[in-house]
């Protein structure tokens, strides 16, 4: 995969899968824009590692949700551009919820400003800053396909998923594709409880086709597919990046 001379946003990317994103498309030759809400260390340290390994990157502060905020993130994304276009936007900023009967009216409208309106409003902000060709990927979650207890949280995943459909097409005339991304289980900091309930981790992952739980860069590579010039022809797709999480009853060993 060859990105060089290509420049990319990734929103979320101090840690966990964005981060991966991040490495990932910088490794192709990218310039990398690594947003993040607040932790200066973890973007600091993301652009660093980057930079170690031969990339170019630069972090581009914005707390998503709140007033204001594409205004900031496309400030200093276009100070780092210097003037360049935008070739490769990766929305995968996100918070999650609590169950059904946790979530305050407070909460639920926190959750789908930052998981549904900063990417809409992410996406038309960049249109005339993204180059024709270009390509726009949500990052959404296979609780989409499944019923799951944090019911707030899939439907504002839910949402991202019609949004990237209907961004496909209407982005078609310019080549910019659009496509979802849906990892599975990951060991990230979302996921904390990994590393705190192991036997329950261990039963999510016999539940996997793969038979392990995912890692960032599982599906940092998936993104990444996507990103490439090979798949142009590659739009309003939702790309499953579980590992085969939940397909059925895995078969019997003997």
């Amino acid at each position: 995969m060859e990105l060089t001379g290509k420049t990319a946003l990734v929103t979320g990317a101090s840690r966990g899968i964005g981060r991966a994103v991040a490495e990932r498309l910088a490794g192709a030759g990218a310039l990398v824009a690594v947003h993040y809400g607040s932790n200066d260390a973890a973007a600091k340290d993301t652009v660093e590692s980057i930079e170690r390994a031969g990339g170019k990157a630069f972090a581009v502060r914005a707390e998503l949700g709140v007033d204001g905020d594409v205004d900031t993130l496309f400030a200093g994304l276009e100070r780092g551009l210097a003037g360049r276009p935008l070739d490769i936007l990766v929305n995968n900023a996100a918070i999650v919820s609590g169950k059904l009967d946790e979530v305050t009216p407070v909460e639920f409208d926190r959750l789908f400003a930052v998981n549904v309106r900063a990417p809409y409003f992410i996406v038309q902000r960049a249109l005339p800053l993204l180059a024709d060709n270009g390509r726009v990927i949500n990052v959404s979650s296979g609780v989409t396909r499944i019923a799951f207890p944090e019911t707030a949280y899939a439907m504002s995943k839910g949402a991202l998923d019609a949004f990237g459909r209907n961004l496909a097409n209407q982005l078609g005339d310019r080549g910019i594709t659009v496509n979802t991304v849906a990892p599975g289980v990951t060991e990230t900091d979302m996921n904390s409880w990994l590393a705190d309930e192991p036997d329950r981790g261990n039963a999510v992952a016999a539940m996997s086709a793969l038979g392990r739980i995912g890692r960032p860069s599982d599906v940092a590579a998936a993104v990444a597919l996507l990103a490439s010039p090979d798949a142009g022809w590659i739009t309003g797709n939702w790309l499953d990046a579980s590992g085969g999480l939940f397909l059925g009853p895995r078969p019997q060993a003997g």
